[in-house]
């Protein structure tokens, strides 16, 4: 089942997914990362955004 874009609330804020570009963006975004540190803090904490915060040093 595809990605509902119309549904972004609770579990979507909590989690990131990097097979999504708009995600990719949003997230590069709001932590003010580059995709590669994005991708590479996701692949080391897993992709709770909560810990990839954490793993980046970001409040």
């Amino acid at each position: 089942m595809a990605d509902d874009k119309s549904n972004v609330g609770g579990q979507d804020r909590s989690r990131i997914n990097v097979n999504e570009d708009y995600e990719i963006r949003d997230w590069c975004k709001a932590l003010g990362v580059t995709e590669d540190e994005l991708r590479k803090a996701v692949a080391a904490v897993g992709d709770q955004a909560d810990k990839v915060r954490e793993h980046l040093g970001k409040k």
